[in-house]
C-alpha cells in the first residue's frame, strides 16, 4: 500500500451510496450480492448504482463475477485491511500499545 493507492481508495468511498454498498457487501461476506439485490436494498435506481459500482471496481474495492445474466459483487476485504494497516503502521512510533488503542471490533 502507498499514498497513491490509499488516496484512490478514499476517493472511491467518498459517497454515502458507496459507503452503503461497501457495508452491505461486507455484511454479505463471500456470498456477495447481485446488482439487483443491492439496488433493491439501497432503494436506488439500477443505473445510478451502476455508476457507483464502476467507480468502486476501478479502485479495486470490489470484485465482480458474471452469473448468467447477473453480476455478483463482493467486497475486497483484504484490500481494506491493507488500507487500515497502512493508516496505522506508524501508530505511536511503532508502539500502538502506548497509544491506548483498543483493537477494532472487526469480526473479519
Amino acid at each position: 500500500m502507498n499514498k497513491t493507492v490509499a488516496s484512490k481508495l478514499f476517493e472511491s468511498l467518498a459517497s454515502g451510496v458507496r459507503l452503503d454498498v461497501w457495508r452491505l457487501l461486507v455484511k454479505a461476506g463471500l456470498e456477495g450480492r447481485v446488482a439487483g439485490q443491492l439496488a433493491s436494498e439501497l432503494d436506488i435506481a439500477p443505473n445510478a448504482l451502476s455508476f457507483h459500482l464502476k467507480a468502486m471496481l476501478h479502485a479495486g474495492l470490489l470484485s465482480v463475477e458474471q452469473e448468467g445474466r447477473y453480476l455478483r459483487y463482493r467486497a475486497n476485504i483484504a484490500l481494506m485491511q491493507s488500507l487500515i494497516g497502512y493508516l496505522t503502521e506508524e501508530c505511536c512510533a511503532g508502539h500502538p500499545e502506548a497509544c491506548g488503542i483498543v483493537p477494532a471490533r472487526s469480526k473479519c
